[in-house]
């Protein structure tokens, strides 16, 4: 009787000690696609700076009137250049 019982007891100890190590096995692969997953989002935060950045200096009116004025062969308006349409007498 007490065989069959230290049989039942030794197959329930490896049992558990197989599912401890299962659950540790889980917890380390759960953890490194964490910090994976930690790491692009820093990543992400890092590339999203960089868009605000760009964004604040492709939109600043010196570089678009710079733009305007290189590759587009614009000029400033001037009073002389200006024609002003008026409303024919009916």
């Amino acid at each position: 009787m007490n065989g069959k019982i230290n049989i039942v007891l030794s197959a329930a100890l490896v049992v558990c000690a197989l599912s401890v190590v299962k659950g540790q096995y889980q917890a380390r692969h759960l953890f490194s696609d964490l910090e994976i997953i930690q790491q692009q989002a820093r990543q992400l935060d890092i590339d999203w700076a960089q868009l605000q950045l760009d964004q604040s200096t492709l939109g600043k009116n010196a570089r678009i009137e710079q733009i305007a004025r290189t590759e587009l062969n614009m000029t400033p308006l001037t009073p002389a250049r200006t024609q002003y349409l008026t409303e024919a007498a009916k």
